[in-house]
């Protein structure tokens, strides 16, 4: 066995089939079918189902794509250690994220690495759950995470960013939405609410936001991106509180302040021995305006 035929496993499994999986490596299917054959024979088991809709991991196969990750992982980041150690970044960085926080600063930030830094990848897990995102610390799979709080059993050193401010996002025709104070969470009682992917950090903050005021609000919808939700809303579906962050461009006007004033904290937490490009992304996001977050209303 090889890195190489890790590689070819974990992309059929994403791309759960020899096809497409052949189509993305740049190699004729048959090649590819007779790798992963070749690797089954190496291993001793079946690591993929073959069904008419493609290719799915066995249980054997899931347990042994979860350590050829690693594997690969591990491979990539040496590379990246070489590359830096020459004066250039170049590799693949891997970063975790609650909900929210990869919409603008990350981007820009990232953009400004990879503009003196065009060999550099990235791998974005947004909003992964809790014990999913605990497994990829767990296995050395994260370079950095951009959170809120940091989860449990993840060993990182921690750096504040800023604040994250949340809001009300309302209809544009919605009575309260030219009111000029604040809303209070209890001012949206009686609403038909717009709720994100059960299980999720921004469900979760919801769900707290709505047991300290002693409100049981009617949910009329679920969404897995604030994005979405905020659309949802704006065809007047029904109201959501989301990461003012998050708000897509052109859709600030449907935010208002909250009383009281509803703020997280932004984390990034980076490895404790990090190479070269998780400090460069660290400096780059430090230069970034946090702060403009907290201001409802501040032209982005």
């Amino acid at each position: 066995m090889n890195l190489r035929q890790y590689e070819y496993a974990l992309t059929v499994a994403e791309e759960g089939s020899i096809t497409a999986a052949a189509e993305r490596l740049g190699m004729a299917q048959p090649s590819l079918s007779q790798q992963i054959g070749t690797l089954e024979k190496q291993v001793g088991v079946r690591l993929f189902a073959r069904t008419a809709h493609g290719m799915t991991p066995t249980v054997a196969g899931r347990a042994f794509l979860a350590e050829a990750e690693v594997a690969a992982t591990a491979s990539r980041r040496a590379f990246t250690a070489a590359r830096a150690a020459d004066g250039d970044l170049a590799g693949e960085l891997v970063i975790a994220v609650h909900l929210g926080l990869g919409a603008r600063q990350l981007p820009r930030a990232l953009g400004r690495l990879r503009r003196r830094h065009p060999r550099l990848q990235v791998t974005i897990h947004e909003e992964p759950d809790p014990a999913e995102m605990e497994r990829l610390a767990r296995q050395g799979l994260l370079d950095m995470v951009l959170v809120h709080e940091i989860p449990p059993g993840c060993l990182f050193d921690v750096r504040e960013l800023g604040e994250e401010s949340y809001v009300a996002v309302l209809p544009p025709d919605h009575p309260l939405s030219c009111r000029d104070e604040p809303l209070a969470p209890a001012d949206l009682a009686d609403e038909g609410w717009v709720r994100f992917r059960r299980g999720s950090k921004l469900d979760e903050y919801l769900a707290g936001l709505f047991g300290d005021h002693g409100l049981a609000p009617r949910t009329v919808g679920r969404a897995s991106q604030v994005s979405t939700a905020v659309r949802l809303v704006a065809e007047g579906l029904g109201v959501t509180v989301a990461p003012l962050s998050a708000i897509p461009d052109g859709c600030e006007g449907l935010t208002r302040p909250l009383r009281p004033a509803l703020t997280e904290p932004v984390l990034a937490g980076v490895r404790r021995t990090p190479g070269r490009a998780e400090t460069a992304l660290l400096e780059e996001l430090l230069q970034q305006d946090w702060s403009r977050c907290a201001d409802v209303g501040a032209p982005w």
